[in-house]
């Protein structure tokens, strides 16, 4: 059975891959391991090690830290701010978080301000 933690990292270490835009078998390839082995560790099937976590941490340029931040988040008292517990798991929110930092600053500003506006209509 997984643990949670596990799970948390897995999925950390998936996010922050597919933003960098490396594919799993370039990630096991600068840490010297199988691209198999970093699908367990993106489902939470198998534990990362310390030493292993930090090398995956140095190949995708975050602190060690990255990888546990989030964990022990509380649910927000607005049900209106709830962001669902796997938001970073979902492809569909990371495409729209990848598009929006490829849009130039003073139009991706605009974009935000619209955002805001039409979530308060909501």
């Amino acid at each position: 059975m997984t643990h949670p933690v596990d799970v948390h990292v897995g999925k950390r270490i998936r996010h922050r891959r597919w933003l960098v835009g490396m594919t799993q078998q370039q990630l096991a390839e600068k840490v010297g391991i199988k691209f198999q082995q970093i699908q367990k560790y993106e489902t939470g099937a198998n534990r990362v090690s310390a030493s292993r976590l930090w090398e995956i941490a140095e190949n995708l340029d975050v602190d060690v830290a990255f990888f546990f931040e989030g964990l022990e988040q509380e649910a927000p008292a607005n049900p209106k701010e709830a962001v669902p517990s796997d938001l970073m798991g979902d492809k569909e929110a990371l495409d729209l978080v990848r598009s929006y930092y490829a849009i130039p600053e003073n139009q991706r500003r605009r974009l935000f301000e619209l955002a805001r506006v039409l979530s308060d209509v909501a």
